[in-house]
């Protein structure tokens, strides 16, 4: 695994056998735990736990509200993936985060997602305190761009 870069978060994340299909490959819907793995451990790395968010913010938490997964080559059983997480852009009430998986140097899936901040049921602003936190540091770009 390698380093990332500023403002990116990596998760190593093991293959194993519950994570494949009949063929051997990572079963595709495996890949959205994974990357809910990466999700939480960024934020739990920049704003802490959501559970002490949900409590300290007065019922505030995170929903998922639109993901687009591009799913370039198959990871295999064993394999050791790298899930890379990292805030693209932020509007009012959500976050649009982009997210690959890789194994090695090689990007084998990339997701755009828009994360909505809710109360209640209802979309609010992102605290003030979350988008200092949150804030892209690489700048709007399309995963695995490289630039």
């Amino acid at each position: 695994m390698t380093q990332p870069e500023p403002g990116v978060h990596a998760l190593a994340v093991r293959v194993y056998y519950e994570d494949t299909d009949f063929s051997g490959f990572v079963y595709h819907a495996s890949y959205l735990r994974f990357m809910e793995r990466g999700r939480t451990e960024l934020l739990r790395g920049l704003a802490g736990d959501q559970s002490d968010l949900h409590r300290d913010a007065a019922g505030l938490h995170f929903v998922v509200r639109r993901m687009v997964i591009d799913y370039a080559k198959p990871a295999r059983m064993d394999d050791l993936l790298d899930v890379r997480t990292w805030t693209a852009t932020m509007k009012g009430a959500s976050m649009h985060l982009a997210q690959e998986v890789r194994r090695g140097g090689e990007v084998l899936v990339k997701a755009e997602v828009v994360v909505a901040c809710v109360r209640d049921g209802r979309a609010i602003r992102l605290p003030d305190s979350l988008r200092r936190v949150l804030a892209p540091e690489r700048g709007d770009r399309e995963p695995g761009s490289g630039t």
